[in-house]
């Protein structure tokens, strides 16, 4: 059974930084792609970040410079590392992945950036 549990979410000021973990279960880790997604409210999901099973990474651009994606496979988790976080930012975050055809979601972390 894929599992999918999100970590690390909270209040954060702006300018500030969080780093979430994704530790994932049920799958071969270390053979997938794994991404982070955010939805705020009143708003469609959109692509945070993708990391390949060989560690290539794709970002929204807005985010890159300031957001990381890694992956650590021998603890199959994937981490999301933000910094200098906006207002902007405040989200539920999600934790991603495809295998074969169908797709995964853990069951989100809230980011709330306001000071």
């Amino acid at each position: 059974q894929v599992q999918l549990v999100e970590s690390g979410g909270g209040l954060v000021q702006p300018g500030g930084s969080l780093r979430l973990s994704c530790a994932a279960s049920g799958f071969i880790f270390r053979r997938n792609a794994m991404g982070w997604y955010r939805q705020a409210p009143g708003k469609q999901r959109e692509l945070v970040a993708v990391i390949t099973s060989s560690g290539s990474t794709n970002y929204q651009g807005s985010l890159k410079g300031r957001f990381t994606i890694s992956r650590d496979n021998a603890k199959n988790t994937v981490y999301l590392q933000m910094s200098s976080l906006k207002p902007e930012d405040t989200a539920v975050y999600y934790c991603h992945a495809r295998i074969g055809v169908p797709e995964y979601w853990g069951q989100g972390t809230q980011v709330t950036v306001s000071s």
